[in-house]
């Protein structure tokens, strides 16, 4: 009975989020996210194709912006916020060297293919 008593009285002084609520704030900042990235793809604005770390500007914006949302669909919608420290960062961490290697190669395959488009000289041969 103390267990019941006080876990009634954690509820009167924590105010729990509703699954609903927490959907719906999520849907949201997706919604804004996915609306930045739309419209700076419609536009693309000329300050931001200054070259950065060897890319545009631009292209770092929609790499972030895509990683931010999944973030928070993996936040939200598989629970995440709900499980163990340990699992989570086992996710996340596997999930961010696992990005990060994939822009890796990417920007090293598009580079090469990119230079040999433009130059039409092959520098290595697989």
């Amino acid at each position: 009975m103390a267990h019941a008593h006080k876990l009634e009285i954690l509820r009167g002084l924590i105010k729990f989020k509703s699954n609903t609520q927490k959907i719906w704030g999520v849907l949201i900042l997706l919604t804004i996210v996915t609306a930045v990235e739309v419209g700076l793809g419609i536009y693309k604005p000329e300050s931001l194709f200054v070259k950065v770390l060897g890319m545009k500007a631009l292209n770092w914006i929609f790499i972030i912006l895509t990683i931010v949302k999944a973030y928070y669909i993996t936040w939200d919608f598989m629970h995440m916020r709900d499980e163990t420290k340990a699992l989570r960062r086992m996710v996340v961490w596997t999930a961010v060297f696992l990005i990060c290697y994939l822009v890796f190669i990417l920007l090293q395959e598009g580079g090469y293919i990119e230079s040999i488009y433009s130059s039409g000289y092959v520098k290595r041969d697989f």
